[in-house]
Parts: structure tokens; C-alpha cells; sequence
């Protein structure tokens, strides 16, 4: 380990100079041989260093979220490419190439902190073997052995013997027991970090490869720092339990701000979005526009969580603008499960509520039509005279009452219903 910690030995003095200064100014207040003042010395170190990987940690989010969309191509090139490694590769590249990623990006924030935990290691190393390094001198190397944290030496390991414990200052029992539960809560919140990014913030209608990976490492990683930890000094321990810690609070937030889509997680939020929109009836903030306008964007290529948002705004009179604002508008159109827009249901018109005066006055209207109606129908209604009879009339008339009648009254056997033509001959019989 000594051998690697000197490879980064380049970086020791910056980061010596980085405790110092942060013990300088915690040592006015809890003493300079505390525990308190060097430790919270290694906690702002951490802090500081996560601060600057924070651009870092925002291109690890956008290459994993990207390394998940492309994992059902991968996927398909492994099958068609399986007997041609080479040309696998090349497919695998290009792949990558075209859609602007890079698998190591997801890897940057641990591979940029590696230095820095590497030279704490060696500074930590030197106050418990009494060497200086850095910018470490005597006076702070004997500040820095005499401190104790929950009377845990800072350079003191699990493993070390009683003998060098108690050069240390130290029992064997309090290093054990202080190192012991710094593991297990190093450990935990790496599992939680993890576990919350499995069942929160993964797209769960993409079934990858990918998704099994995370879940082994879920309980791999655990499982390492419990190995590795136990031959950590006290103050590394700090060191990544601080950065797991951070690392778990970073995670929060951004599964609860700008969560995967499809994930649980984007349900969740599109959930408090719709109440928070249609209570104030426009986006607040330029996360919540950023949001809108991404699904607005996406148009039938949204899933079923963005649709359901965006018909939750639609049922309310509320439209997404491409420029992620939400104004007032009607509810003409909610989108089914494959994007398409369906006509919405018109709302009822209810009719005006009216006074009593007014009610009464309608009805005494309705009775006076009424009334007039019923004169009009009793009035006689004036025929014509046989002198007001039109001139055309008269001879039709005429020709009608000259028309013979058949005798006795009876009908005409065409008026009768017979059949026209000879008729049958009677039968014998009947004669």
C-alpha cells in the first residue's frame, strides 16, 4: 500500500496544507490536540473535494442514464457479433460514438477522488509511524497523535496490536469498538445508496444486463469496504464514511429532483408536480420548467407516467407550453397509452339559477300565450262560396254528377275487386 500511496505523492502536500488550514481554524474553538479539531479538519477536506467533483458527478448521472437507454442495442450487437469479438468492438464503439457516451463517465467522481484518498492515507500513515510529511512538521505530528476520536487514535487500525495502541495512547478494546461501528456504518450507507439507485431511479420497462450488474455491486461493494476497512487508520475511516455519507445525500437529491424516466422515482415527482402546478396554476422554478419542457419534447414518445401528467394538466384546463410553462387553457384532447390524442368529454353547461320574481314572471307569460292560443283555435274558420269558387272547379264538378252510376247501387266489378279479362267457365256442377 505504501508503494501505491507513493505514487501519488505529488498531491501529499497539497492536502497536508488543506488540514492544517482547516485544523488552524477548528483548533480555536474545540483545542489544536482534539480529536474534534482534526477530525472535522478530515470531514471539511471531504467536503471540500466533493464540492469540486460536483461537474463530475452531474456527467456520471447523464453517461449512466445513457449507458441504460443503450443497453437493449448492446445487447443486440453481443448476439449478432457474438463469434467476432473484434467486430463487436468496433460495433460497440461506434455505438457509443454515435450516441455521445462514454462507459468510463460513470466512473469519473471515484476515479478523481482515488488521489485524494490515496495522499490522506500516506498523511495519516506518517502520523502514525512519527513521520512528517507535507507541510506536517513536529509540532502538528505530535498535535495529531495525541488526538482522539471517541478514544480511537486517528492513525490507530482494527488490526493493530496492543502494544502499538497504547503507544498510541490508546486501549485495544476502544479502537476496536470505535472502528467496528465506523465499518458497518461505512457499509451501510454505501448498501443504501446503492439500493435506493436500484429501486427508485432505474428504468423499470428496460430489462438489461445492465440492471443485473447493479444489483450484484449492491452487495459486493458492502461487502468490500467491511474487508478493506479493517486495515483502514481511524482517519481514512472518517474520510469515507464522510464521502458515503455525502455520496447518500447527493443521491437523494437527485432522485428526488430529477429522477430517471420510467423510474418509480419520476412517478412520484410527476405526482407532486401535477399538485403543485394546478395549484398555482403555472412552473415556478427552472428545475420544474426544465422538466415540462423535456416531456413536452418528447411528443409520442413519452411514457405512461408523462402521459398521465400531462393529461392530469389537460382534465384541469392547463396546457404544457414547448418552453416548459404551463398557461390556462380548454380541455380539448387527453392522450391514450400510445400517445394518441382523444376528443375529452365537453362539460355540462349548467343552466342559471333565477329569482323568485323572475320564475314567476316567466310563468305568467307562458299562461298569456297560452290563452291567446286558445282563442285563435276557437275562432270559426270561413269556407269558400259556390261564387268564390275558382272557374277551374266548376266543370269537374259538373262532370262528376253527370257520371252514370251502376245499377241497383252496386259496384263495378273493377271497383268490385275482380280480375279484368275472360273469365273462367263455371264447372258443370255448379250450373
Amino acid at each position: 500500500m505504501d508503494t501505491i500511496a507513493s505514487l501519488f505523492s505529488f498531491i501529499t502536500t497539497p492536502v497536508s496544507w488543506v488540514i492544517v488550514q482547516f485544523h488552524s481554524v477548528y483548533g480555536k474553538v474545540f483545542g489544536p490536540d482534539t480529536g474534534w479539531a482534526w477530525g472535522l479538519s478530515i470531514v471539511s477536506l471531504v467536503i471540500l473535494i466533493r464540492i469540486c467533483l460536483i461537474p463530475l458527478f452531474v456527467k456520471q448521472i447523464k453517461a449512466t442514464r445513457a449507458m441504460q437507454t443503450l443497453q437493449p442495442e448492446m445487447k443486440k450487437i453481443q448476439e449478432r457479433y457474438k463469434n467476432d469479438k473484434q467486430r463487436q468492438s468496433e460495433e460497440m464503439m461506434k455505438l457509443y460514438k454515435e450516441s455521445g457516451t462514454n462507459p468510463l463517465s460513470s466512473c469519473l467522481p471515484i476515479l478523481a477522488q482515488s488521489p485524494f484518498f490515496f495522499a490522506l492515507y500516506h498523511v495519516l500513515n506518517g502520523i502514525a509511524t512519527g513521520k512528517t510529511i507535507g507541510v506536517i512538521n513536529d509540532s502538528l505530528l505530535a498535535s495529531a497523535r495525541n488526538a482522539h476520536i471517541f478514544g480511537a487514535p486517528l492513525a490507530a487500525k482494527f488490526t493493530d496490536g496492543s502494544s502499538k495502541v497504547a503507544a498510541l495512547g490508546a486501549t485495544l478494546t476502544d479502537v476496536r469498538v470505535v472502528t467496528a461501528i465506523m465499518i458497518v456504518m461505512m457499509s451501510a450507507s454505501q448498501f443504501y445508496t446503492q439500493r435506493q439507485l436500484m429501486t427508485k431511479n432505474v428504468d423499470t420497462t428496460v430489462k438489461t444486463p445492465f440492471m443485473q450488474q447493479q444489483k450484484m455491486l449492491m452487495y459486493v461493494f458492502p461487502v468490500m469496504f467491511a474487508i478493506f476497512g479493517i486495515n483502514f487508520p481511524v482517519g481514512v475511516l472518517v474520510y469515507w464514511l464522510t464521502t458515503n455519507v455525502w455520496t447518500m445525500g447527493q443521491q437523494m437529491y437527485v432522485i428526488h429532483n430529477n429522477p430517471t424516466p420510467g423510474s418509480k422515482a419520476q412517478a412520484a415527482y410527476l405526482e407532486r408536480l401535477t399538485k403543485h402546478v394546478t395549484h398555482h396554476e403555472k412552473t415556478r422554478s427552472r428545475g420544474e420548467k426544465a422538466i415540462v419542457k423535456a416531456i413536452v419534447s418528447k411528443g409520442r414518445d413519452r411514457n405512461e407516467f408523462e402521459r398521465k401528467f400531462i393529461n392530469s394538466l389537460t382534465k384541469v384546463g392547463l396546457v404544457a407550453q414547448p418552453d416548459g410553462t404551463v398557461v390556462k387553457g380548454e380541455s380539448t384532447a387527453v392522450e391514450t397509452e400510445d400517445g394518441t390524442p382523444t376528443p375529452a368529454a365537453p362539460r355540462r353547461q349548467q343552466p342559471k339559477r333565477q329569482t323568485k320574481a323572475q320564475r314567476q314572471s316567466a310563468a305568467a307569460k307562458a299562461a298569456d300565450d297560452g290563452a291567446e292560443n286558445a282563442v285563435d283555435d276557437a275562432e270559426p274558420k270561413t269556407s269558400l262560396t259556390k261564387s268564390d269558387e275558382p272557374e277551374d272547379a266548376k266543370p269537374a264538378a259538373a262532370a262528376k254528377k253527370a257520371a252514370p252510376k251502376p245499377a241497383g247501387g252496386t259496384r263495378s266489378k273493377a271497383q268490385s275487386g275482380q280480375r279484368k279479362g275472360p273469365q273462367r267457365p263455371k264447372s258443370p256442377s255448379k250450373k
